[in-house]
């Protein structure tokens, strides 16, 4: 049993580390593309604060469909 365990865990760290790195690159590529940058964030906080949650929504629904779910 606890060789099965370890393969288990072994491939959720694996699956966790693979939605990890794919959402910032999602999130990161999102920012560029709809130009959500440090001086939007000094200069409306509140604006910034709307559109990176968007993205977040976004780019997890992106990472369930192409890891978790797959």
């Amino acid at each position: 049993m606890a060789n099965t365990s370890g393969r288990l865990n072994a491939y959720l760290v694996d699956v966790d580390r693979q939605a990890q790195e794919r959402s910032h690159r999602l999130i990161e590529g999102m920012k560029q593309t709809q130009d959500i940058t440090e001086q939007l964030k000094a200069e409306n906080d509140l604006e910034w604060t709307g559109k990176m949650n968007n993205i977040r929504v976004c780019a997890r629904e992106i990472v369930y469909d192409e890891i978790i779910y797959a």
